[in-house]
C-alpha cells in the first residue's frame, strides 16, 4: 500500500481515486450486448454465457431436483449459520416497517400515503471466484417482508453449469419464486426485456463488476428501476494509536480479497500505526488463500496520514465510502459527523465482516462514491409510496379558490374548470 502524508487539499481528487474503468471504457460492450439480448431473446443469452462463463447450457433454468439435491448437500452447520443471519435480516428489515401516513390538511380534505411492494424484482447474484450467498438473504429477505410477489434471481453458472449450492439453498429458504443460471451483462439483459425465459421485472438489485454495474444503469434507460450504482467493494478505515492494527490489517484484507479492482484506504492520525498496519497485512496476506486476489487489490489501495480528526473527517466525507470502520478513541466526531457513506462499524469489536453477513444490517451497499447521494438497500428499497386523497364538499369548498388562482396564474384553464364547474353545484 502507498503511504501519503498530509496531502492538500488540491490532491484528494487524484488520491481518493477509485480503480475502475469508465462508464467509456465499458458502455459500447453493454449496448452490444443489450442489443443483441433485446432482439434474439435466449440465443444470445446462451451464446454470451458460453463466451463468458465458458459453459454450453441445456437449460437455464434451474430444476426443483436441482435445488433439492444442493439444499441436502449443505452442511447442517453451515445451513444452521444461514438461518441464524436470516432471522437478524428479517428482525432488522422487519423493524422497518412505517404505519400508514394521514393526514387532514385543512377541514375536508383527506390525503394519506401507503406503501405498496413492487411486484417483479430481480436479484442480481454474483458468482465467479467467490459465489455470494449472502447476498441472496440480503436482497430476498427484505423483498419477501415486502410482500414482493415474483422474486427472479440470476447468478452466473460456473465450468460444471451449475450454481453454488449455498445459493440454491439460501434462495429457497427466502422465498424465491424462479432462478435461473445466467449472469453479467447478458442477466441484466434478460431481466431488462425479457426472453424466453427470463422474466422482465420492474427493478434490478445487486452487485456486480463494472459491467454488470454500467448495464444497471443502461436497464434505467428501458424503464427498469435499480437499487444503485453498485459496483466493485471498498472500504475505508479510521483509526488513532488506540486502535488494534492486527485488528484493523485484518478488516483492510477482507474488503481487499472481495476482487482485484477492490480498494481498501486506511485513514490515520498517527505515522506510527500506518507502519503498524502496513507490516501487519504483510504477514496476514501470506496465508490467505485468495492472496493473489488481495496483493492486487492493496497495490490500489493507501495509507493516508492527516494531522488530526477534523481533516480525517473531511477527507473521509469526500471520498464517501462503501463501508467504513472507525476504530478511534473519538469515535463520536466521526459517528456524528459522517454523512457521506453506506455501513459504518463502530469500534475494535465491530468486523465489516459483520454486516457482510450476520449482524443484519445489508449489505448491498453504494459504491464509487454513490454514498454521497444513494443508501444501501433496506426495507423500502423493494416498496414504494403511493399518495392518496379524498375531498369532502365542504372541503372543496374551503380549498377550491386556492386552486382556481392558481390555475389561472399558470394559464392552466381546464385546470381551472374541472374546480368551478363542482364549487357551482356546491356554492
Amino acid at each position: 500500500m502507498k503511504t501519503i502524508i498530509n496531502p492538500k487539499t488540491s490532491e484528494w481528487p487524484e488520491i481518493l481515486k477509485r480503480p475502475t474503468q469508465t462508464v467509456n471504457d465499458i458502455e459500447t460492450t453493454v449496448n452490444q450486448i443489450f442489443d443483441d439480448v433485446k432482439r434474439n431473446g435466449d440465443t444470445a443469452i446462451s451464446k454470451y454465457t458460453t463466451l463468458f462463463d465458458g459453459v454450453d447450457l441445456e437449460a437455464n433454468i434451474v430444476s426443483k431436483k436441482e435445488i433439492e439435491e444442493a439444499s441436502t448437500s449443505v452442511p447442517e452447520e453451515l445451513k444452521q449459520a444461514i438461518q441464524r443471519a436470516k432471522a437478524n435480516i428479517e428482525a432488522f428489515h422487519g423493524a422497518q416497517k412505517t404505519p400508514m401516513v394521514q393526514v387532514e390538511t385543512q377541514k375536508g380534505v383527506n390525503c394519506w400515503q401507503e406503501k405498496r411492494p413492487i411486484e417483479k424484482i430481480g436479484l442480481y447474484i454474483p458468482g465467479g471466484t467467490a459465489p455470494l450467498f449472502s447476498t441472496v438473504l440480503m436482497l430476498a429477505v427484505p423483498a419477501t417482508i415486502a410482500g414482493c410477489k415474483e422474486l427472479i434471481l440470476c447468478s452466473p453458472p460456473n465450468a460444471k453449469g451449475s450454481l453454488a449450492k449455498e445459493i440454491l439453498y439460501a434462495a429457497q429458504l427466502c422465498g424465491v419464486t424462479k432462478i435461473i443460471k445466467v449472469g453479467g451483462i447478458q442477466a441484466i439483459a434478460g431481466l431488462t426485456f425479457g426472453t424466453e425465459t427470463i422474466p422482465a421485472v420492474y427493478k434490478i438489485f445487486g452487485p456486480g463488476n463494472q459491467f454488470v454495474t454500467v448495464a444497471k444503469q443502461l436497464a434505467t434507460k428501458f424503464g427498469v428501476a435499480i437499487d444503485m450504482p453498485a459496483g466493485p467493494s471498498e472500504l475505508l478505515v479510521v483509526a488513532d494509536d488506540s486502535a488494534n492494527a492486527a485488528y484493523v490489517a485484518s478488516d483492510l484484507l477482507s474488503q481487499a480479497e472481495h476482487g482485484t479492482d477492490s480498494q481498501v484506504l486506511l485513514v490515520s492520525t498517527s505515522k506510527t500505526l500506518l507502519e503498524d498496519v502496513s507490516n501487519e497485512i504483510k504477514i496476514q496476506i501470506e496465508v490467505l488463500p485468495r492472496k493473489s486476489i488481495a496483493i492486487q487489490a492493496i497495490e490500489n489501495s493507501k495509507l493516508i496520514y492527516v494531522k488530526n480528526d477534523d481533516i480525517a473527517l473531511k477527507l473521509i466525507n469526500e471520498y464517501g465510502p462503501e463501508h467504513f470502520i472507525i476504530c478511534s478513541k473519538n469515535e463520536k466526531v466521526y459517528v456524528d459527523g459522517i454523512v457521506n457513506a453506506g455501513s459504518v462499524f463502530i469500534g475494535d469489536y465491530t468486523p465489516e465482516s459483520a454486516g457482510d453477513y450476520a449482524s443484519g444490517t445489508n449489505h448491498t451497499l453504494p459504491t464509487n462514491g454513490f454514498s454521497k447521494a444513494y443508501s444501501g438497500v433496506n426495507l423500502d428499497s423493494f416498496t414504494k409510496s403511493i399518495t392518496f386523497q379524498k375531498i369532502t364538499k365542504e372541503g372543496l369548498v374551503n380549498i377550491g379558490s386556492t386552486i382556481e388562482l392558481m390555475a389561472e396564474a399558470e394559464g392552466l384553464q381546464a385546470h381551472k374548470n374541472a374546480v368551478s364547474i363542482r364549487l357551482k353545484d356546491l356554492i
